[in-house]
C-alpha cells in the first residue's frame, strides 16, 4: 500500500503571507491540526501546526521569561522568539524544514517518518507541488479498513491453511519450528508445543491469528519450567 492509497487530495493550504488570526480559525473550523504553506506556484514551502501558534500575546500565552534568563538567552534568540510571538505573517511562523513523501512512498515509510519525526502529518509531493496529505488518522483509517477487508470469509482448505500456518511460523526468526505442531479443523487452528517464555506464547498466538482465514486458534503450547538452581 501506497501514499497513494490512503491520502486526503483535497488539501487545505496557506501561503506565506495568510494572516495568522485566520489561519488560526481555518484549523479549528476545518479540525485540522495543520496545513501546508504553498507559494504563488503551488510549491511547498513549509507547515503551519497548532504548535506553531501555542505561543502567542493575543492569547497571553507569550513566553514570560525572568530577566536573567533573558541575558542568558542573548539578543537573537529573544527576536526569534518575539517574531513567532507576535508576527502576523505565517511565514514568520511556519516551519521551513519540512519533511515529505511522495505519491509512491509506501505506508510503512510514512509511518516511520511520523513516528521518528514525531509530526502528525506528511504532505505528499509531486513535481515539488502538494497533491496531498497523510496524517496520522489516515494511517488509522486504512489500518480498520485492511481489518475489515481481511475478515471477509475466504474459502480455503484446511491442508492449505495449515501451510500458511506453518509458513508463517517458520519466516519469523523467534520461533523454533521444530517444537511445535500444527493442526487445523474447520479454519480453526490447534497450536501445540513448548516455548521459552509467556512472551513467545503470546507472540505465537498472534502469527496464526494473523494469518488469513484462520477463524480460532487453540493455544496449546506449554512454558517451559525454568530450571531452578537448587
Amino acid at each position: 500500500m501506497k501514499a497513494s492509497d490512503v491520502m486526503v487530495t483535497d488539501v487545505i493550504t496557506v501561503t506565506p503571507e495568510s494572516d495568522v488570526p485566520t489561519v488560526a480559525t481555518l484549523l479549528l473550523t476545518n479540525h485540522i491540526s495543520g496545513a501546508p504553506v504553498v507559494d504563488g506556484q503551488g510549491r511547498l514551502v513549509g507547515m503551519i501546526s497548532e504548535g506553531d501558534l501555542l505561543r502567542r500575546s493575543e492569547a497571553g500565552t507569550a513566553h514570560d521569561r525572568p530577566w536573567w534568563l533573558r541575558l542568558l538567552m542573548g539578543r537573537e534568540l529573544l527576536a526569534g522568539e518575539f517574531l513567532k510571538e507576535h508576527s502576523r505573517r505565517v511565514g514568520d511562523l511556519m516551519t521551513r524544514d519540512v519533511v515529505s513523501a511522495t505519491p509512491d512512498t509506501p505506508v510503512a515509510d510514512i509511518a516511520t517518518l511520523l513516528e521518528r519525526h514525531r509530526i502528525k502529518r506528511v504532505p505528499i509531493v509531486e513535481g515539488g507541488k502538494v497533491v496531498g496529505i497523510v496524517s496520522r488518522t489516515n494511517l488509522i483509517q486504512a489500518l480498520a479498513t485492511f481489518r475489515k477487508k481481511a475478515l471477509e470469509p475466504q474459502p480455503v482448505a484446511d491442508v492449505e491453511l495449515r501451510e500458511m500456518v506453518v509458513s508463517r511460523l517458520k519466516s519469523e526468526p523467534w520461533v523454533r519450528p521444530n517444537l511445535l505442531n500444527v493442526t487445523v479443523t474447520d479454519g480453526t487452528v490447534d497450536l501445540w508445543g513448548v516455548v521459552d517464555s509467556a512472551v513467545e506464547k503470546q507472540a505465537l498466538r498472534v502469527a496464526v491469528e494473523t494469518v488469513p482465514n484462520v477463524k480460532a486458534v487453540n493455544d496449546n503450547v506449554i512454558v517451559r519450567p525454568v530450571a531452578s538452581g537448587a
